[in-house]
């Protein structure tokens, strides 16, 4: 991607970099990912209450490459077989449609999206955050009688801009020659990826409470209907819990007000660290 822009003279990187994300969103000619083939395809199947396993098994074996992440996944502790799962058919009538689903989205979704020269480090950690937040999601969804499909997207995407301002970075870096301290890039990585995240949900027709939870999960208190924001605050909360929990303590994950936001009771946030392990095992399988 050409920026087509040299830093000014007596102008700090750092910050004509930060002026050219801030010139491209209020422009809206911010170059962004396009929702991989695969990706697109599965949603539909989602969010088609008609979809059944034979449309969503045509669509893996039109990609090997999906087929095989998949089977691998399908095959890994996390998901215990009782046999070793050979095909797609196996794996569907083992797993469930839902699931299935779930994997062949997030597998695509790697491949398209979770990438920036330079950063692989910082890229391996947001995806797994990612995918720690949707598994987490997909619980306490369970937990409210939520729908478990939507919050595990919600979940997934919910930081979806952060791998794409890193992937914005990294090529502004390259046509300038310059590289930036990670510190100034983690800073505008926060600063600006929900908006970021907004116009992805905008280009990639992401259903309404995918983009809602983007929006608002970092601030919930101002979301329409609040409950997908609510659930992704605190799969967010959960998921940085459990990859670090010196980065934020149990005893604050269970007092935030979001937890009774929710009308969760302590035996419920108790039974969700409980599933920690499992869900960072599940995590680990996902990543390809």
């Amino acid at each position: 991607m050409a920026t087509q822009l040299n830093p000014s003279e007596g102008v700090e990187p750092v910050e004509q970099a930060r002026s050219f994300l801030v010139e491209r969103i209020e422009q809206g000619s911010l170059k962004l990912p396009l929702l991989p083939r695969a990706a697109s395809q599965v949603m539909s199947i989602i969010s088609d209450p008609k979809a059944d396993a034979a449309r969503l098994s045509a669509l893996i074996h039109q990609d090997q490459t999906l087929a095989g992440h998949l089977l691998r996944i399908a095959n890994s502790p996390a998901y215990m077989p009782r046999s070793p799962i050979v095909s797609l058919q196996q794996a569907i009538a083992w797993l469930g449609l839902d699931v299935l689903s779930e994997i062949a989205f997030t597998i695509s979704i790697q491949q398209g999206v979770f990438r920036a020269d330079g950063y692989t480090e910082a890229i391996k950690h947001l995806l797994r955050h990612a995918l720690i937040t949707a598994l987490v999601a997909r619980e306490i969804a369970r937990q409210r009688r939520h729908n478990v499909e939507s919050a595990f997207l919600c979940g997934l995407l919910h930081a979806i801009g952060k791998p794409v301002v890193l992937h914005v970075l990294s090529d502004v870096q390259k046509d300038w020659r310059t590289k930036l301290e990670w510190e100034p890039v983690e800073r505008l990585m926060q600063e600006f990826h929900i908006p970021v995240g907004v116009m992805i949900a905008d280009k990639w027709s992401l259903p309404a409470q995918v983009r809602e939870a983007i929006t608002y999960y970092a601030d919930y208190s101002h979301a329409p209907t609040s409950k997908p924001a609510l659930i992704t605050a605190l799969a967010s909360r959960l998921a940085t819990h459990l990859m670090d929990p010196t980065a934020t303590d149990e005893e604050s994950v269970r007092n935030h007000p979001v937890v009774r936001d929710l009308n969760l009771y302590p035996e419920d946030v108790a039974k969700l660290l409980e599933q920690g392990s499992t869900i960072l095992d599940t995590a680990e399988s996902m990543a390809v």
